[in-house]
């Protein structure tokens, strides 16, 4: 009686239906439930849950939950559900199968809204569509401009670099001043990019040849800055990349790259303080330069998913947009990832 005095009154929307019913209907709905949906007990008992459904339910999500009915097996799962008033939500079903002596007898579905994660992932899409944009744009303006290889030009690099450093401390002045949570990570994370950024810029103009950007070289000074915030008797960063010659236009997105892959693997391979190495090498190939970027972490399985994480989306852009390909792999342990970019002029 107390479990089911418990469920009654989660927080959390509940629903059993009667698998040896015609149509599979709901048997009981808790509280949680009936709040959600708008519906009154007595018009939700002796229906089915399809009755959640409308016209933008996705049909294959649908038959993917029939077919794990007809199999009596586990399925969770995310449906564009509609309430009593025609209003949508996004709900996220557990659906678990309830055996007795005879069989299946009942169906136990727990469920919760999750459409306030999808509105941030749509927004998200539309930030990165919009950083895209952004980056291309500056990346066209950046390769234009080093052309000219004059004083003006290191001038320009000049003042760049400093305005990158003036918004990289505000970034990280205002992320103290944040409350911890996801807008404080996040002002981090955006402040270490331009971080990155403001570092390439640096180097690309410190050598006779501002035409040219040498990727072992800030390998080198980026695993200095990474190395110099750890406890080197218990995580660190290596480096094996050669030193390749790569176009300057190449510069702010091989920074960000190698920044926030590695970045990445320290924030999210080593939880709990566990200890652990993370190792960059890059080599030439016949037609232009193969990454390898590797952890012994707990590997991608055993991370939770983040609906609102940017990391890997921004890495996988940033390849696209140099027109490379990326594969990520569990490798027991840890997390491998495999990155070829083509260089113009390769041999």
């Amino acid at each position: 009686m107390a479990l089911v005095d418990a469920f009654a009154s989660s927080p959390s929307p509940m629903v059993i239906t009667d698998a040896r019913a015609p149509d599979n209907p709901v048997a009981w709905a808790n509280d949680a439930f009936l709040q959600a949906t708008g519906y009154d007990v007595e018009e939700v008992i002796g229906r089915n849950c399809r009755m959640l459904q409308g016209p933008a339910t996705d049909p294959a999500t649908v038959a993917r939950i029939r077919n794990a009915v007809r199999s009596a097996e586990p399925i969770s799962v995310e449906l564009l559900n509609y309430r009593k008033d025609g209003t949508t939500f996004w709900n996220a079903m557990t659906i678990t199968p309830v055996r007795d002596a005879e069989g299946v007898a009942f169906y136990y579905a727990a469920q919760a809204d999750m459409t306030h994660t999808h509105q941030l992932e749509v927004s998200m899409r539309g930030t990165n569509d919009e950083l895209e944009r952004l980056v291309d744009a500056r990346t066209r303006d950046l390769s234009a401009a080093l052309e000219q290889k004059t004083a003006l030009l290191h001038e320009v690099d000049h003042r760049v670099k400093n305005n990158l450093q003036v918004i990289s401390s505000l970034m990280l002045l205002k992320a103290r001043r944040t409350p911890e949570g996801e807008a404080r990570d996040a002002l981090q994370s955006m402040a270490e990019r331009i971080g990155a950024l403001s570092t390439a810029h640096r180097m690309l103009y410190s050598e006779g040849d501002c035409t040219h950007f040498n990727l072992g070289d800030f390998a080198t000074e980026l695993l200095a800055d990474m190395n110099a915030g750890l406890d080197p008797g218990r995580r660190r960063v290596e480096a094996d990349v050669e030193p390749i010659a790569v176009a300057a236009a190449m510069a702010a997105p091989l920074a960000l790259l190698l920044h926030e892959l590695t970045a990445n693997a320290l924030q999210h391979a080593f939880p709990e303080e566990r200890e652990g190495v993370v190792s960059i090498a890059a080599r030439r190939t016949s037609s232009g330069m193969h990454l390898t970027i590797r952890d012994d972490g707990v590997g991608l399985a055993a991370v939770p998913p983040n609906p609102a994480g940017f990391g890997r989306n921004l890495v996988e852009m940033v390849v696209r947009q140099m027109r490379g390909t990326i594969a990520w792999a569990d490798a027991g342990p840890g997390t491998t990832v495999e990155i070829d970019i083509p260089i113009q002029g390769s041999s």
